[in-house]
Order: C-alpha cells, then structure tokens, then sequence
C-alpha cells in the first residue's frame, strides 16, 4: 500500500522509530492462532467480521468478542462498541430506533490453548443467543437482537460480562403507513457472571440497584411506575469468585423530567398514544446528533460476590463510595466504575471527585479502593499533583499492589493519553510515567490495559509523531521491575508478521490465494500487525487485536454482499489492475512466548513509499480497535 500522510510515510520509518528502546533481553512471541494451511488469522467467529480478545486466564483459556460485518452507529465508549474504521461503508452502518426491528451486532466467544482446535474462537450462547448465520426450523435466519459482551474471565471458569434485553414488540397505532410494530427492550445492559465449571453453564444476572421508577399521583399527575432496567456491567473477577463493575444506583434529574413526560403524554392521548414503554425505549438510545443517551444513571462501582447468593437468586452486591458526597440536589451526573480486582479483592478504576475538595474542580480520576481494619473499602484518589492532568482512570492492579491506568492531559498544545504505574502500598505515592521510546516523557498517546504478578504491562502505544493526523498504535510490553519497554511487533518472528522463509536468512511475503465469486483465482500479499495488547496471564501469554490483511467484498446500497449470479458466491472489489482490493480488519490475536529468534527483515525500502499490489486501504494505520477500553466503561 501507498501511506500518504502530509508527507510519504513509510512502514520502514515505523519500525525504526518503535524499535528505539527495545533490548535483546524482552521475549520473543509467535502469533499461535494463525491457520498454517491458509495463513488465516482464527480471529474471529463465523459469520463475523472483527474479533477481539479480551482477556486471558492461568489456563490459556480466552474471553472476547466478534462483531459482524457492520458497526453500530453509536458512540464506542457509552455503548461498549468497538467502532474500529476500517473501511466499512456507511449503507453497512446499523442505527437503533423504536420504528425498526432491534439486530445485534456484537457476540461472546471462547478461545482455548488445549481446545479441540488450538486457539480457535468458538461462539458462546448468553441469554439464548444463537450463533451468526444460525436458522430456525423452517430454514430462515435468526436475526439476533441481544448483544453480549465478554471482559474477563478466572481460572474456575467464571467468565464475566453484560448482555442488552431481547427485542420486544407492540402493535403500532400511529399515521405511519406500513408500520406494523413498535420495537423496544426492558434494558439496555446488565452484568452477567457465566459459570462453565459444570454442565451446562449457569448464568447469573447482576442486576443493578436501581432498575424502576416510581412516580406519586400529585394534583391531575397520576401515579406511575415505570420499569427502566436500569444498567450493569461486570468488567473484571478474581480468583476468588469476586466480580467487580458498576451499575445504575439511581435516575439523573433530567432523566426523571423525561420519563414524567412520557408518562404524562400517553395520558393526554388517547387517540394515537406513543405506550410509555417504547416512549422511554426512544429516550434510552443514543440520540442520533451526539450520540449521548437522553435517560442517564447514577453510577457506582459495584462488588459482587458471585459465592454468596441469596434466596432470590442475586450475589450479594456492595456499592462502594463514590470519590466526593453530592450536593443535595445536585442535578449533575455522578459516576464511578470498577474496572480491575486482584486476589486481595482491591479494586481500581474511577470515580467523579472534587480535587483537594474544590467544589469548582469536578474531575473524573483514576481510583482505588481497599478494605480497612473492619472490612470496609475505603475510596482512594490517585492524585498526580499536576493541574494539568485533565482526566485519569485505573484498568488493574496485581496482588503485590502495583496499579496501572492512563492519564490525560496536553503535551506540546495536544490532548494525549499516557499510561502510568502507581505502587499502592505507600501512602502519598505518584504515579509514574514510564519512559516509551525515547528518553524522558514524549508525545505519544499509551494505554496500559492489564499487569500480572511478574510486573509485565501490556497495551497499545501510538508510534508516529505526525501532529495533524491520527497516528498508528501498536501492542506493547513493558516490564515494571527493570523498566523496559517494547513495542511487540519488533518482538515477532518472522512467520508471525507475514512473511515466509525463502532460505537461510531469506524471506519475502506470503502471496495468499483466494477464487473469486466467478471462479477466478485473484492473489494478494499477506501483512499481520499486533494493534493492542489487552491482557498477560503469569506465562506471558498476551492476547489482544491484531490488524491483518484481507479482500474486500462487494456490497450493494443496502450493505448486502453482491454474489455471482451464476456460482451464487460473493464477489470481491478489484483494482484497475484486476489485483484485489484490501483493508485491514480487526482479529483477536494470540502471543505466545518462543525460543525463535525476532524478525529483523523488512521488504519495505525507507527511502521509497511501500508500494502495495492491489489497492490496501490504509485505514488501519489510523485505528485502533479499542474494546472501549479493556473493560467497558461511560464517559
């Protein structure tokens, strides 16, 4: 492919700038999820698209998540979409509303090194789903509405997530022609902790405090009482069955002021009344100008004690406190969410606090808590002593106390994310910003997403410098105890980064060989880049996304493939040259530690622009598939 940024930009130039830092002494990985017969990717499940991993255990068994060919048209932080651009045309896009059936766009799936068929994912039902593509019994296909979400997962098989409510439908009375229906959910997201330690697997709902509202008749306002489901996730569970996240613990004002008027208009309309269900249904999505929902929760971090339930089938759930004590009154949004627990059951992530008390400095910050002497958590601000930090949040935290998360704030008049450790066991302690590339504190925007208990930081990083544009991100590794950091693709062998040995010391490209709809043989370059690194498990097994290479088929106005009319399969985009078109998707990836050596080889030459065969977009240089953060979370 052709990089054109202001400036020719070659892939050579990105490997000497990432490889600066890096020692002989980090490990060397293979990519162990890659198919040897078609040096495929096994990223994702069939009949999807984009796959991600999420999290990895003790066993090498995985956690992630497959989207299908389409994205969500919403925002990828509020909803916990992963909204990667890469390529998808907008006829492909999804958009939610009260007037169109509800189809889901993300699914569960597992991974497993011992599995059947190493590594490969495997879709996994939540809540009733059925696999992409499935049908029913009368041949047609399933159109699920329930999205699922994976996050982490133990080593006693507990794996941890959320899931939306299935679709529901009310006859539409209304001066629409053709519309049959309204369509809505009794939720837009709840936790769910799924056990597979026996069969068949037993899921448990985490349902949130606060899930319906309830109105007093006053004046010619009558009673009311609405059921919202409310919101829930679990993003993270130790190894003692201890799961945390967060969940609604109460209605925003304006939110209150909103329900009021659905309530109040199906009362003043008696002859074309909107049902109150689908009246909040509309407001719960997000609104399709900024993407922000227009029913909002008060949100706290959440602990669940997936060993401890009770009569009514729930674990028991403690709230933990919120960074600062709301105003009475206040008609602001207060939030805190759990993200990470280690085995102590310490908690990190972060909350809404006033810094040093001021009522005027309304931040949100990355925060831990620990229990005290009596068992009770105790909040604690990760302060950074710095006025310029804009915004921080904690993603996990190792059983010797060592934390990691990323901070925000401007370095050289632009607004960059940069990861940082914190050791919680001294009171009064800063974080650190660990040194990338170059000496000293540089430009480039980091995320640390997970820490194991060998002090190994895994995330992405970007690794340009170009001011203007969105820069490319890759996976690193960063090793707390002796400091040193490395971007993993310079830690690749060969194979795993798309090349093929030609002789002792010799490599070139794998040329990959796919038939087109017609029949025709078209052949491509392959090229494999690991663009985030989501989690380490003790081993150093790293999982994570990885962009690879592949064609791109063709699709009509309304986002459906185009087939041969004669072979009935799909039709790939072709060049000018007749060479194939093709962009880089999003896949779950897999690293394993090897005793190989790292590839040092590039068919890219510095002085020229890597010239490509068969127009690759290169969206994926400016991408980063980033599962909204390693664990979900609101903005």
């Amino acid at each position: 492919m052709k990089l054109k940024l202001d400036k020719a930009l070659s892939l050579v130039a990105i490997g000497v700038l990432s490889g600066i830092g890096s020692t002989q002494a980090a490990p060397v990985y293979e990519i162990v999820n890659l198919d040897e017969a078609t040096y495929d990717l096994l990223g994702t499940i069939d009949g999807t698209r984009n796959g991600y991993a999420m999290g990895v255990d003790a066993n090498d068994q995985l956690v992630g998540i497959s989207q299908g060919k389409k994205k969500l048209d919403v925002d990828d932080v509020d909803d916990g979409i992963i909204n990667v651009e890469d390529g998808i045309e907008p006829e492909e896009k999804i958009s939610y509303s009260i007037f169109k059936p509800i189809e889901a766009n993300n699914f569960t799936f597992t991974a497993a090194g011992n599995a059947a068929e190493s590594w490969k994912p495997e879709f996994f039902s939540i809540a009733g789903t059925t696999a992409p593509g499935s049908t029913d019994s009368e041949g047609e296909v399933i159109v699920n509405s329930i999205d699922t979400f994976f996050y982490g997962l133990n080593s006693n098989n507990v794996k941890v997530g959320s899931y939306t409510a299935p679709e529901k439908q009310l006859p539409y009375v209304g001066a629409l022609e053709d519309q049959d229906f309204w369509y809505y959910r009794d939720f837009e997201l709840r936790g769910v902790a799924v056990s597979t330690a026996t069969e068949p697997a037993t899921e448990l709902p985490l349902v949130p405090p606060y899930t319906t509202f309830t109105r007093e008749a006053v004046g010619d306002k009558p009673a009311a009482t609405v059921g919202l489901g409310g919101w829930s996730a679990a993003a993270a569970v130790n190894e003692n069955n201890i799961a945390v996240g967060y969940g609604s613990t109460d209605l925003v004002s304006f939110s209150i002021d909103r329900i009021n008027q659905c309530i109040d208009d199906f009362n003043a309309q008696p002859e074309f009344p909107v049902p109150i269900d689908v009246c909040v249904q509309a407001y719960q999505y997000p609104d399709v100008n900024n993407n922000r929902r227009n029913i909002q929760y008060q949100t706290r971090t959440l602990v669940w004690d997936l060993n401890n339930i009770d009569t009514a089938g729930n674990p028991l759930v403690t709230e933990l406190p919120l960074g600062l004590t709301p105003p009475a009154n206040s008609t602001l949004v207060f939030t805190a969410q759990g993200l990470g627990i280690n085995n102590n059951a310490d908690v990190v992530g972060r909350s809404h606090v006033y810094r040093n008390g001021d009522t005027d400095r309304l931040r949100q910050d990355a925060a831990y808590w620990k229990k005290d002497t009596n068992g009770d958590y105790q909040y604690n601000w990760v302060n950074f002593n710095d006025d310029e930090v804009y915004s921080s949040m904690a993603y996990d935290i190792n059983d010797t106390g060592i934390l990691v998360g990323n901070y925000r704030k401007y370095i050289g008049g632009y607004l960059r994310d940069k990861f940082f450790t914190l050791d919680t066991n001294t009171a009064g302690e800063t974080p650190v910003t660990p040194e990338d590339f170059t000496p000293g504190i540089s430009d480039l925007s980091s995320k640390a997403k997970d820490i194991n208990n060998k002090g190994q930081v895994v995330g992405y990083i970007e690794v340009t410098y170009d001011k203007e544009k969105p820069r490319p991100k890759a996976g690193f590794l960063y090793n707390y105890n002796d400091k040193e950091f490395t971007n993993l693709n310079d830690r690749l062998v060969c194979d795993s980064k798309g090349y093929v040995s030609t002789g002792e010391t010799t490599w070139e490209r794998k040329k990959i060989t796919i038939q087109d709809g017609t029949g025709e043989s078209l052949t491509y370059e392959s090229d494999i880049y690991v663009v985030e690194a989501n989690s380490i498990n003790e081993d150093g097994t790293i999982v994570g996304t990885a962009f690879i290479r592949k064609p791109r088929y063709q699709f009509d106005s309304n986002g459906n493939l185009i087939l041969d009319e004669n072979t009935k399969q799909p039709l790939f985009q072709l060049s000018g040259n007749g060479d194939p078109v093709t962009s880089y998707v999003p896949r779950m990836v897999v690293l394993k530690p090897t005793s190989g050596e790292a590839c040092t080889y590039t068919d890219v030459v510095e002085e020229k622009p890597y010239e490509r065969k068969g127009a690759a977009s290169f969206a994926w240089l400016f991408a980063l598939p980033l599962l909204w953060l390693r664990r979900r979370s609101l903005k």
